[in-house]
């Protein structure tokens, strides 16, 4: 495990001059400062701040910057030649998006050094994100870049051994939450090229990657069904939420996220559970969306935690299979023979919490009303892409994505337009992945196909007018670049070149 030291994060390291920094507006986002690398061990400059800080000509902005390197923005000089096609564009990305093994970071700094090489989402970027890079590995398959999948199945099994589980990027300031596990889906990828035995080498990482999920299982009773990431359903198995272990404004959103929660107390939301809500969204990869806000609107009103997602619990269905097969191509069933019973428990609990017959679709359960929520959303389809949805549910799955989904882009990520980025009119390339494989899954060859053109058409249009691959797009204005965003125009981006290639292919 890593030391405590090494694991800290900014907030834990820097004490006040962390909130002075932060909600004084010394940098335009919180995320530089937590980004920024000490030029001196963490209680030599806290020792500094405290005795400086008194001098009446003090000034916090140049303290920082004469105690801390400052990340510089990566440079975007790139220039994209948009005479190429979209695939030959990709490829030429590919060296400009990866990063050799990182060298021993700087005491005190956030970052988590990985030993093998990567790819980062984005030209701008300076750290890897967990579920991002599953998608990118398909389309380093198809490039031929077998040695970066590799590194990077590595990279993750490696912070599996460190901290116990796969945190959302690289950073310690991400050391209290994951992100969608798929990590048993690298591994399955990595293995259709290396073969089956590439199961057995992991068959380790997988198990711990499962024991973070189901941690505290064994703690469950009917007086106290939830805890940790881990939900018992009255009249049904366990099943699993996103959740996060700080009820505390993030490190790389602190002034924004404690200004919120000020606007927030009108509606009487208590402070850390609104922050663990926060949290449990980024933890989704959904930040932010709908499906975690009670009146499906209201920032403040998230309710995260509350909600057992249909996609995570696919996921884990996805990690308990591949955990299954590995333990056989290891010749270790003996180390979980729970392991069937509890496959076969999530497939009924799949189906018993999830699908909505009204709907003709699979919906989040909210725990707390114990039925389903009403927020329709692509993440409804990760039962077909795993094939644990019935030939009739398929169809009505299908009906509805057509009818409500499809639009002039691509699919659209939700039906309802909130300002959230994982809302009307987004679509999302990961998204587009999981419909298109899953309607591909049940025989719907023409739907799946209109979707993957549409989606294509729009990526090849944005790049030739922009020269650029985009973090997602606005798929109901198909005449327009994007919608808004977490990030600036840039370099990339790592899963919608990745999906591009496979879709192509």
């Amino acid at each position: 495990m890593a030391t405590s030291s090494a694991s800290q994060s900014p907030e834990q390291l820097f004490g006040s001059l962390f909130l002075d920094v932060q909600l004084g507006h010394v940098f335009a986002d919180s995320k530089t400062f937590v980004d920024c690398v000490p030029k001196l061990a963490p209680a030599v400059i806290i020792a500094r701040y405290e005795t400086e800080k008194a001098d009446p000509n003090f000034d916090l902005s140049d303290f920082v910057h004469h105690n801390f390197w400052v990340p510089e923005k990566v440079a975007g000089d790139y220039v994209s030649d948009t005479s190429v096609s979209t695939t030959e564009h990709i490829n030429l990305l590919w060296d400009r998006l990866s990063r050799p093994a990182d060298g021993q970071s700087a005491e005190g700094s956030s970052r988590v050094a990985l030993p093998y090489p990567y790819v980062v989402p984005g030209g701008r970027f300076r750290e890897i994100f967990y579920w991002d890079s599953y998608f990118t590995m398909l389309g380093l398959k198809l490039a031929g870049r077998v040695d970066l999948i590799r590194g990077m199945v590595n990279n993750f099994a490696y912070l599996i051994d460190t901290f116990g589980f796969i945190p959302n990027g690289n950073r310690t300031y991400f050391l209290s939450r994951s992100q969608p596990p798929y990590f048993a889906l690298m591994v399955k990828l990595l293995a259709d090229i290396d073969g089956p035995e590439t199961l057995a080498h992991y068959q380790p990482q997988l198990q711990r990657e499962y024991d973070f999920w189901m941690q505290n299982v064994q703690a469950l009773t009917d007086e106290q069904p939830i805890t940790k990431r881990v939900v018992r359903v009255a009249g049904c198995s366990t099943v699993n939420r996103y959740w996060d272990t700080s009820p505390t404004p993030r490190p790389e959103a602190y002034r924004e996220e404690v200004e919120l929660a000020e606007e927030a107390q009108s509606l009487r939301v208590i402070p850390a559970e609104l922050f663990t809500h926060i949290r449990a969204a980024c933890e989704s990869g959904w930040d932010f969306s709908s499906r975690w806000l009670t009146d499906q609107h209201t920032m403040a009103k998230m309710h995260t935690t509350k909600i057992v997602p249909i996609d995570l619990n696919c996921l884990l269905y996805s990690l308990e299979t591949t955990l299954q097969e590995a333990n056989q191509v290891a010749d270790s069933t003996a180390d979980n023979h729970e392991l069937p019973r509890l496959i076969e428990a999530r497939k009924e609990a799949i189906q018993t919490l999830f699908w909505n017959e009204e709907t003709g679709f699979f919906h989040d359960y909210d725990i707390a009303l114990n039925e389903p929520t009403p927020a329709l959303t692509l993440a409804g389809v990760f039962p077909l892409f795993f094939k644990l949805a019935t030939s009739e549910q398929a169809n009505r799955v299908h009906d509805r994505l057509k009818a409500d989904f499809l639009q002039a882009g691509g699919w659209v990520t939700t039906l309802m337009y909130t300002g959230q980025q994982w809302d009307w009119p987004n679509g999302w390339a990961p998204l587009q992945w999981m419909v298109y494989r899953a309607l591909l899954n049940y025989g719907f060859t023409e739907t799946a196909d209109e979707g993957r053109n549409r989606w294509l058409a729009l990526n090849d249009k944005v790049f030739h007018a922009t020269g650029k691959m985009m973090e997602k797009y606005n798929v109901v204005d198909a005449a327009l670049t994007t919608g808004g965003g977490e990030y600036p125009n840039q370099d990339g981006f790592g899963w919608t070149n990745g999906v591009y290639l496979a879709m192509v292919e």
